[in-house]
């Protein structure tokens, strides 16, 4: 190990910021997708930073940040090994180093256990790439970085809305998970199979599967029983 390396591993929060923001910020790279890579690279380039490597599984991406030191790394989480994976062995190894997760993912499966796994953030591909540097130099300034639609999935597990708005919460109610309980809310507001499908950036057929599980959960035969269940009728 260099003295750089050991100066580095002794670094208060405030001075890798300092160091931040005085040098190029330095990023690894994580994505299965090489032209995809490529685009997020040019971004990330163009606003300043510098791509210290890429990888393109979850194990390399790994070694990569032990191996560079960045100041930041960027996940995608649908890649070889588990990008959710990496982010928690990174978080564990380098807990100077923020994490973020860019991905294609709007599950909040893949959200909640992101930032269980230490992740500093969760931006979609779907955003402005331009605007990726400034949102991880906010990370490095202790802001988080989230897109605008995952962060209202946030504010929702916390303040329970969905949940509080039916008026019974039985035992069985109580075992339905966050995604379960947006659906149903959303079908006792009226909006059809596909109305909910379009407004949660999923397939139909994945919702029939989880008001499929409700059912389950709640021991009734069709979807208006659930949802009388559920209002307390």
């Amino acid at each position: 190990m260099t003295k750089k390396d050991v100066a580095m591993e002794e670094e208060t929060p405030d001075q890798v910021v300092a160091r931040a923001s005085a040098d190029v910020l330095r990023v690894v790279l994580a994505d299965d997708h090489a032209r995809m890579r490529g685009r997020i690279r040019e971004a990330l380039e163009s606003g300043g930073c510098t791509v210290s490597a890429e990888a393109a599984t979850a194990q390399e991406a790994v070694e990569l940040a032990e191996e560079h030191r960045p100041d930041v790394v960027l996940l995608d989480i649908h890649m070889p090994g588990n990008g959710i994976w990496a982010a928690r062995e990174i978080a564990g190894r380098l807990p100077g180093t923020p994490v973020v997760m860019l991905t294609q993912s709007a599950e909040e499966d893949d959200l909640f256990d992101s930032l269980r796994a230490g992740a500093a953030g969760y931006l979609l591909k779907d955003m402005d790439p331009r605007e990726l540097p400034d949102a991880l130099r906010g990370v490095l300034a202790g802001d988080g970085a989230m897109s605008p639609r995952m962060l209202t999935r946030v504010m929702d597990e916390f303040r329970g809305p969905t949940k509080r708005r039916f008026g019974r919460r039985s035992p069985a109610a109580a075992r339905l998970s966050p995604r379960e309980w947006e659906i149903m809310h959303l079908l006792s507001a009226g909006r059809s199979t596909d109305e909910v499908a379009r407004e949660l950036f999923v397939s139909p057929t994945t919702v029939r599967v989880h008001v499929s599980a409700v059912l389950k959960k709640l021991r009734v035969k069709d979807r208006e029983s659930a949802l009388r269940l559920l209002r307390g009728e």
